[in-house]
């Protein structure tokens, strides 16, 4: 078991959400062969990961837990 809740945070799912919408627009920019929505669609996923970040280091991200603790809590979930 993990001692995580493996980023099922504000953060992490917008960050996904943001990242997969420009995986999709550029995957039909690809299929369209239309390199400038294909490249607008791939910064859309980099964006994804910026967003994110920076929710995350708002505080609306998983807060670090230190090695110990972690430790600790997989011991007493076992």
């Amino acid at each position: 078991m993990s001692g995580s809740s493996h980023g099922h945070t504000l953060a992490a799912w917008t960050g996904v959400i943001i990242s997969f919408i420009g995986f999709c627009v550029a995957g039909v920019f690809m299929v369209m062969a239309n390199t400038v929505g294909f490249w607008v669609g791939i910064a859309v996923v980099l964006a994804g990961g910026a967003v994110g970040g920076i929710m995350h280091l708002m505080g609306l991200g998983q807060k670090r837990m230190s090695r110990a603790a972690v430790e600790q809590k997989t011991a007493n979930a076992a």
